[in-house]
């Protein structure tokens, strides 16, 4: 355990510990970087916890930020062996009480004792600790503490509440979607009685804000190796409908026997599965509009209607408004049909003004390959489905053989700006960007267009 432990420690984390040391206070590195330490995980940060007050840290670390002391965490800025600076939180053990509104505590108090510090945590995999002052001594006991069976959980692939799972989650309405996180990130159980906890705290997960709820999404869709596993967790703990009520709107929704073999609800959820990174949330939405478009069978222009749904849920989950166009972009287009097919062959259909037209309607250059991936991604998810590479490889072709030309996507692009319409006699207002957008149009069909004098001539036509 020792060579493991100290083969995933970076050399700023020990000299930290170090200097604690030498001013006589512990170090123990706790919560989710153990837990990952044990489990063979590389982890993302590193989380110190010392019996130093906030000032005593500060003495000790000149360079540190002191905005969370409060609570008692300080972020120290310490080199690594390149002179890189990296920030590290540093919390004095400490006890919470008196939880506010089930999102925060309004008495806490500092304390020496690591058990009460431990104790206050979540779940009992991130209720351990490492001693970082006996690493070297050759006692390998020593280094890890595990108060509340964290190992034994670890080893059932289990995630356990600390104490009694009521109070835990009762305390913060955050913890019910961590474990779900949780549970399908790292491919775990949840404990039966937390997992009966959960549900009867939905009232206190409620009161959450939507930003953090959404982060915790987010964390389960792209670190989850199956996230559609983590989704069906939140479901049945009545979480999903707090905050995306839409989704489960697809259960039970039947589509096309010829074409699919699932419902809607899991037919989205497959589709996540399958994709990417960069299109998991394009994914959860592609058709999350389908129940409101049936008619006789059919799910007519599912694509629009679910585009709109996107951009209304993504502003309600405050997602910045770069990533809801882009998001919405996908689902839009994600309809796109490229080519025939003919006897087991493949017929391009497509002009290069049509493909021109597909990359500007979904963003640009830096979103076709992503609505590529999203389309790959919902044909894998069906067993049905009639998706043949030839079709994605004749597209990507003709893709790359159009990026090598100078293409002409936006008005800002076009050789011609609102101020020459005005030269020309046009009127200020919308009409000039009527004009811009119909000349775009020309050029996109016929690319030489896009000359000055040739735009002039054919502005004037316009009048």
């Amino acid at each position: 355990m020792e060579k493991i432990i100290v083969e995933k420690l970076p050399c700023y984390i020990i000299n930290i510990a170090n200097q604690l040391r030498v001013a006589g206070f512990s170090c123990f590195l706790v919560g989710g970087p153990v837990r990952d330490i044990l489990i063979g995980k590389d982890p993302d940060d590193f989380d110190l916890a010392t019996d130093a007050s906030p000032e005593q840290i500060e003495n000790i670390f000149p360079k540190s930020i002191t905005t969370g002391a409060k609570f008692g965490t300080v972020i120290v800025l310490e080199k690594d062996s390149l002179d890189e600076h990296h920030s590290v939180e540093i919390t004095t053990f400490r006890s919470e009480s008196e939880y506010v509104d089930g999102r925060w505590p309004s008495k806490v108090e500092f304390t020496t004792d690591l058990e009460k510090d431990l104790g206050r945590r979540d779940f009992t995999i991130n209720a351990m600790a490492i001693n970082l002052q006996t690493l070297n001594d050759g006692d390998e006991d020593n280094d890890v503490i595990d108060l509340f069976g964290g190992m034994k959980d670890v080893n059932r692939r289990l995630i356990r509440a600390v104490g009694t799972p009521q109070d835990r989650m009762e305390e913060d309405g955050l913890r019910a979607f961590r474990a779900c996180r949780l549970a399908s990130e790292l491919n775990y159980q949840i404990d039966e009685e937390t997992f009966s906890a959960i549900k009867n705290s939905n009232g206190i997960a409620k009161r959450i804000s939507i930003e953090r709820i959404r982060n915790e999404f987010v964390k389960l869709l792209m670190k989850s190796p199956k996230p559609s596993y983590g989704i069906n967790l939140m479901k049945d703990c009545g979480l999903l409908e707090l905050f995306l009520p839409e989704l489960l709107e697809g259960i039970g929704v039947e589509q096309s026997s010829q074409y699919h073999v699932e419902d809607v609800y899991n037919h989205i959820l497959s589709t996540v599965d399958v994709s990417e990174d960069s299109v998991k949330l394009a994914a959860l939405f592609h058709d999350i509009g389908k129940p409101r478009c049936l008619k006789k069978r059919h799910f007519y222009e599912h694509d629009i209607v679910s585009a709109e749904m996107t951009r209304e849920i993504m502003k309600r989950m405050k997602f910045p408004k770069i990533e809801i166009e882009r998001t919405a972009s996908l689902v839009r287009w994600h309809m796109f049909i490229y080519a025939d097919w003919r006897e087991g062959g493949v017929t391009a259909n497509w002009s290069d003004s049509a493909i021109r037209r597909l990359i500007k309607n979904v963003g640009g250059q830096e979103n076709i390959d992503d609505l590529i991936k999203l389309r790959i991604a919902d044909a894998l998810s069906n067993k049905r489905s009639s998706f043949n590479p030839g079709e994605i490889r004749l597209l990507q072709a003709r893709i790359a053989e159009l990026r090598e030309q100078d293409m002409i996507l936006r008005v800002e692009d076009l050789d011609i700006t609102g101020k020459d319409l005005i030269n020309l006699g046009f009127s200020k207002g919308p009409k000039i960007g009527e004009i811009l957008t119909e000349l775009l149009e020309e050029v996109i069909d016929n690319p030489e267009l896009n000359d000055k004098e040739k735009l002039i001539k054919l502005a004037k036509s316009f009048k």
